[in-house]
């Protein structure tokens, strides 16, 4: 399976995560980059005419860092592409070269709304929307994972925001050390420690991101939460936010709260928990 790796507007820090993969050498074995701008000795443009030529079939055009709207190569490109990939999120949604440039956005939106440059309604060659593998950066797995899926199965099952679903359906929070603190509404003292939750007040958004960080771990050893720094939700549309590592309040409740918990169950909730902590968890 035949794929070109292009990058814009981009950090390449999601070319660094990839290079950070367990079994790099097996996904090079079943993927053929036909060009990457860190990786190849060819030039781009080589390969590009080649593609465009039709003396090569591209099989997945992958793309990283956010796009200019008259990017007229991308759109020429993901055009004879059996699958495009928007790789991190500023490929995905624009991100942060987005927040101060109106010309700039993802493959196929811009933050929450539809619209990025190839439009609502695009899909690749063979059925299939942008793929969309957000998060600053994306998780080498979910790189690979989604790649290696392509190529076996020859399609992969998508969410709304045209994410994996294999990646992307449960929440940040799943698999969590602190969780049990968050149960019980413990908070944690400070930064970097093993003890207490962060959502209520560092500005944790496990809750509310979707993302396999604390089930499939970075380098299979860590997350942000296990060394004590809150998830900033950089999967998510809405990254990155103002004051990160802040929860913001209203009225003594996360104005923000986990997904599908009504405001008043909540309340009730906490309530309950906080009374009837564990002394064990107070520290």
């Amino acid at each position: 399976m035949k794929a070109v790796w292009l990058q814009r507007f981009s950090c390449c820090g999601n070319t660094h995560s990839l290079l950070n993969h367990e079994d790099i050498e097996f996904l090079f074995g079943e993927i053929e980059f036909l060009y990457h701008p860190s990786l190849s000795t060819e030039q781009e443009e080589h390969v590009v005419n080649k593609v465009l030529n039709g003396e090569i079939h591209l099989n997945i055009l992958i793309i990283e860092g956010a796009v200019s709207r008259d990017d007229s190569l991308i759109k020429d490109l993901a055009s004879v592409s059996d699958f495009v990939v928007a790789v991190g999120n500023c490929a995905s949604f624009g991100n942060i070269p987005a927040l101060s440039d109106e010309s700039l956005c993802g493959l196929q939106f811009r933050f929450k709304s539809w619209g990025g440059l190839l439009g609502d309604n695009f899909k690749g060659k063979k059925g299939l929307p942008v793929i969309n593998l957000s998060g600053c950066p994306a998780h080498p797995e979910w790189i690979a994972g989604t790649l290696l899926e392509l190529k076996r199965k020859g399609s992969i099952e998508l969410d709304e925001w045209g994410r994996p679903k294999k990646f992307y359906s449960s929440f940040t929070h799943w698999g969590c050390t602190r969780n049990e603190y968050f149960e019980w509404k413990v908070e944690s003292k400070s930064l970097g420690t093993a003890h207490g939750c962060l959502f209520y007040k560092y500005g944790c958004r496990g809750p509310m991101t979707g993302s396999t960080c604390n089930i499939i771990l970075w380098n299979g050893v860590s997350s942000k939460t296990r060394a004590g720094t809150p998830c900033f939700g950089c999967t998510e549309f809405d990254f990155p936010r103002e004051n990160l590592w802040e929860t913001r309040l209203f009225a003594g409740i996360p104005a923000e709260l986990p997904k599908d918990v009504p405001k008043r169950a909540y309340i009730m909730i906490s309530g309950i928990a906080k009374t009837f902590t564990p002394d064990r968890l107070k520290g």
